[in-house]
């Protein structure tokens, strides 16, 4: 539900949720698509809201990776973020900050002065099943060849959907 308050429209009773890498060009805006896909395919998308941001403003204003979009592509997945630079204004906005390994979750803390949103802040790999539990953060493909691209679906996948089942039992 949509409401307009004083001009500014707000989402009420949806929980919103941040998926935050280094430049949200290829980790975060793959958790978001994965994340968005899953709301259609369960018809959840009225109780969720999903962004996508990045803790270096590097690649602000640019599309996901084209890697990426075709490793998404190929998965009948469509990468729509425009990178953003995550803001202190995030901790004030999103019910769940997730980030993809420990330098995002240190610099999103940063930001952090009060100490008073460490509890929205998780890492994604909090939620990976057995089968990739040797992973203790999502790699970053970037600098990598295509199956990089191809283990960090996967590997986002997996995780985004125990975060919903996560989410939905609470």
């Amino acid at each position: 539900m949509e409401v307009n308050v004083g001009g500014e429209s707000k989402l009420m009773n949806k929980t919103k949720i941040l998926f935050v890498c280094l430049g949200n060009i290829c980790r975060s805006p793959a958790a978001e698509g994965i994340f968005l896909q899953l709301l259609d395919e369960y018809n959840l998308q009225e109780k969720y809201s999903v962004d996508s941001a990045g803790t270096s403003g590097h690649h602000d204003g640019e599309k996901a990776d084209q890697r990426m979009r075709v490793a998404a592509q190929n998965r009948n997945l469509n990468l729509e973020s425009i990178s953003r630079k995550f803001t202190v204004e995030d901790f004030q906005h999103f019910d769940f900050i997730i980030v993809m390994d420990q330098s995002n979750y240190q610099n999103v803390l940063k930001l952090d002065t009060r100490s008073e949103n460490e509890h929205k802040v998780l890492k994604m790999t909090d939620f990976a099943s057995d089968e990739f539990a040797q992973f203790d953060h999502v790699p970053d493909p970037y600098f990598g060849g295509e199956e990089g691209f191809d283990l960090v679906l996967n590997l986002l996948n997996n995780c985004c959907r125990n975060f919903l089942t996560y989410l939905e039992k609470r």
